[in-house]
């Protein structure tokens, strides 16, 4: 069975990297390999993690020549063949040029239920201050498309999470990640990869 090769895009400690890694380790991910971690700046715990999993890394970074950012991404996953995305922590929105050419190809997690809570400015504790400070009773994940809108694309999965009394942004978004987060993120991987691979 041909595998699609996956490159995940990190700019942090990598949780959801960890949790695709280890899925992919257990076979959960039959029609993808995890091929490439991609990180947008250098000393990310990511990159540890990478590391620990026998998996080739790079860094590319924005702020080394802003102009060619996605170009030099581009370099990266063509030379090793790469046939789908996933951001996961990527703190970088890349341009509609980008987008557009891996379209149906590109996945990010977010940690709230789009349309909810989302959008430019919407990454890491924002999310859950926001969430908190509205007042919501539920909260979760979505994993989705990624499109030339931020957090704009199609859903793939979804799971609820519950607010609790005496949440912290930081409790929350702990809770998010294990009870939605790494459980969808890996799940979603496979019913892309699944379908990219029935493609070619």
């Amino acid at each position: 069975m041909e595998k699609i090769k996956i490159a995940v895009f990190v700019s942090g400690g990598g949780t959801n990297l960890e949790a695709i890694l280890k899925a992919s380790e257990a076979g959960k991910i039959p029609h993808g390999e995890i091929a490439l971690v991609l990180a947008s700046k250098p000393g990310v715990y990511a990159l540890e993690r990478a590391k620990n999993h026998g998996i080739e890394s790079v860094v590319v970074s924005r702020r080394d020549d802003p102009e060619s950012f996605e170009d030099r991404i581009e370099k990266e996953l063509s030379a090793r063949g790469i046939g789908m995305i996933v951001l996961a922590g990527f703190l970088s929105i890349l341009n509609a040029d980008f987008t557009d050419r891996w379209d149906g190809k590109i996945i990010n997690v977010h940690p709230a239920l789009i349309p909810s809570f989302c959008g430019k400015g919407f990454y890491g504790l924002r999310v859950h201050e926001a969430a908190l400070d509205y007042g919501v009773k539920v909260t979760g994940a979505t994993v989705h498309y990624v499109n030339s809108v931020p957090d704009g694309g199609k859903i793939i999965l979804q799971k609820a999470v519950y607010v609790e009394d005496g949440d912290t942004p930081e409790i929350l978004q702990r809770r998010v990640m294990e009870q939605a987060e790494w459980e969808i993120l890996p799940k979603a991987v496979e019913i892309v990869a699944e379908k990219l691979a029935g493609a070619e």
